[in-house]
């Protein structure tokens, strides 16, 4: 590995730099300045003292909110105030993460660019939003910084939202950050507020006329409300116009997600609000709380029944693998009985029943997996070859053709089904 430039020093003489930099001992620093040889520049001299991070006087200086000492190296001995270390940090990064807001203020007087990124791709923006450093903030927008820059955590908008940042969130809006920003992920600025249960900063987007009822991933905020129980949030979205028979994907409203999640109380405020559900037949406040409740539960049971059933499945395809028969056969029947409907696991028995030789154990999983899905062309395939196995050709073609037909472009089903028709020709 090539030395690095800062090599030049001896490390007694690097550490005193530093040190000086970062307590802010400005005579000492001078002192040390006119030690150093000229032969490059002193700039050029200076910005080569560096720690193993590649941290130099200036970002020691920023770090530490010495802003007389960014003084003396940016104007007297010219460094570049964009200077980064190994971590892409620059000095106005350095002093925004300790929250030197002067040092920042006159790095960015001095020409730092506002818009460089911090770890992961933050922004200063976002940083100051979410710490609500208001004046750093204000700072930035007039450098005309872009108001909506997306990270993962969304726009500094939503950062500032999501953790109650009241200051932050008006200064954003008085900037015109965007109100309806849609994320990759389908989030918006209204989404993440009433989801952190922020009602301060959710006013706030209300009142700068914030679309209530946009729906995101198929819940509109009111649904998230319920999901929450926040009361407060609720009764708020339903005075900003929150419709409350929006339905989200799976149909329901924000009535029958509180009542799901047990809250009562938030049952009642949607209750004279929202229209019937006809699925519900007792329409009261306690009638939706034990119908939905009873749902969730009856829900709850199926997912763990076909959790339980992936995990026997994923034994016997195992099993199957290692030509251990008699195992996979047990495996995909605990299968089938946590989760019946699932043709594939007759399929897959059947083959198995195949396998050990048993062909009407295997015919008989073959036909029930066909009435489960009658439009699989495995299926038809399935029971064909079990057909044509017990030599029952003429059966086997037409499994096969019932298969051929709804998957035409099937070579293995229509060469299955020419060889069956000869074989009944055969034996006939």
């Amino acid at each position: 590995m090539a030395p690095d430039a800062s090599d030049a020093f001896p490390v007694r003489q690097k550490v005193q730099f530093l040190n000086a930099a970062r307590t802010g001992n400005l005579n000492l620093l001078k002192n040390l300045v006119g030690q150093l040889n000229e032969v490059k520049g002193l700039a050029i001299t200076v910005a080569d003292i560096k720690d193993p991070s590649n941290r130099g006087v200036l970002h020691f200086a920023a770090n530490a909110g010495q802003t007389e000492v960014c003084k003396y190296l940016l104007e007297d001995l010219k460094l570049d105030v964009d200077t980064k270390d190994n971590g892409g940090k620059t000095p106005l990064i350095h002093a925004a993460l300790q929250r030197r807001t002067d040092t920042a203020k006159y790095l960015l007087e001095c020409g730092a660019n506002p818009d460089v990124r911090v770890d992961s791709g933050t922004t200063l923006l976002h940083r100051c939003a979410a710490f609500g450093e208001i004046e750093l903030l204000r700072i930035l927008l007039s450098k005309g910084v872009d108001i909506d820059p997306q990270i993962d955590a969304g726009t500094p908008l939503m950062v500032a939202a999501a953790l109650g940042q009241e200051e932050s969130v008006k200064v954003l809006l008085e900037h015109h950050a965007s109100l309806n920003f849609v994320t990759d992920k389908n989030v918006t600025p209204m989404a993440i507020t009433v989801a952190s249960s922020s009602l301060a900063c959710l006013e706030l987007l209300i009142q700068a006329g914030a679309n209530v009822n946009f729906s995101f991933s198929g819940a509109t905020p009111l649904h998230m409300a319920a999901y929450k129980g926040s009361l407060e949030i609720i009764n708020c979205l339903l005075k900003a116009g929150a419709d409350p028979n929006a339905t989200e994907v799976g149909g329901e409203k924000p009535i029958q997600v509180a009542a799901a999640r047990g809250y009562p109380q938030a049952v009642e405020i949607l209750f004279p609000l929202t229209s019937k559900v006809e699925a519900i037949p007792n329409w009261t406040v306690d009638g939706i709380l034990e119908y939905m409740q009873f749902k969730r539960s009856k829900e709850q049971v199926a997912r763990e029944a076909k959790k339980k059933a992936t995990e026997a499945k994923s034994r016997g395809d195992d099993a199957f693998k290692r030509k251990e028969y008699h195992m996979a056969v047990e495996a995909y029947t605990q299968a089938t009985d946590f989760d019946p409907t699932d043709a594939t696991l007759l399929s897959n028995r059947s083959l198995c029943w195949m396998c050990l030789g048993q062909a009407e154990d295997a015919l008989a999983d073959a036909k029930s997996c066909r009435t489960l899905r009658p439009d699989w062309p495995k299926a038809c395939y399935q029971e064909a070859a079990v057909l044509r196995l017990l030599q029952r050709f003429d059966e086997a073609a037409n499994s096969f053709y019932e298969g051929v037909m709804l998957d035409p472009e099937n070579k293995e089903l229509a060469n299955a089904f020419r060889e069956a028709v000869e074989a009944g020709k055969k034996k006939s």
